[in-house]
């Protein structure tokens, strides 16, 4: 059996330990936005995942460090848009500062004030459920109010920190 030369077998996983093991585990990427303020406010996220089809819940996880997370915390409603495999060039705007971060992005705003991205290959308007301390993290459980699917697209895949498309 190999050693982990990231974890000490006498104590908990250490955050990198925890980081390099999870990076194992492909994701999608999604962006969560809303309007608050006037302004469009939202983040990427790895975290999001299905919890509930009846009735119909998500989550997203939010880190307690986050700038972001307190002011998208303010909206009642806000957009979730799960990127395809087009969408590879928006990371890196996405992962802007925050007051910069949708500037030249195409969005669509709703009358409700959640945002989702033009062309997304998923798109979910939610409102908040529940919040669950998680550590340094908050669980946000989401009820879904509306949502489309674009299946003629692919998934964008996070995996071993780097950005991935599915091969068929």
């Amino acid at each position: 059996m190999k050693t982990n030369p990231l974890r000490d077998a006498t104590a908990s996983p250490t955050p990198d330990a925890m980081r390099h093991a999870l990076s194992a585990f492909p994701t999608g990427i999604a962006v969560v936005a809303a309007q608050v303020q006037g302004r469009t406010v939202g983040l990427l996220a790895s975290s999001f995942s299905s919890v509930s089809l009846d009735p119909p819940l998500v989550s997203l996880a939010f880190a307690r460090t986050s700038t972001t997370w307190p002011v998208l915390r303010q909206a009642d409603r806000w957009g979730i848009s799960v990127l395809g495999d087009g969408d590879e060039s928006l990371v890196r705007p996405l992962s802007r500062p925050a007051d910069s971060r949708f500037d030249g992005i195409a969005t669509h705003t709703g009358a409700d004030g959640s945002v989702l991205m033009a062309g997304a290959m998923a798109t979910f308007t939610v409102a908040r459920h529940a919040e669950i301390d998680a550590g340094d993290h908050v669980v946000t459980l989401l009820r879904v109010l509306d949502l489309h699917r674009d299946a003629h697209q692919s998934p964008l895949v996070f995996h071993g920190s780097t950005l991935r498309r599915l091969a068929a």
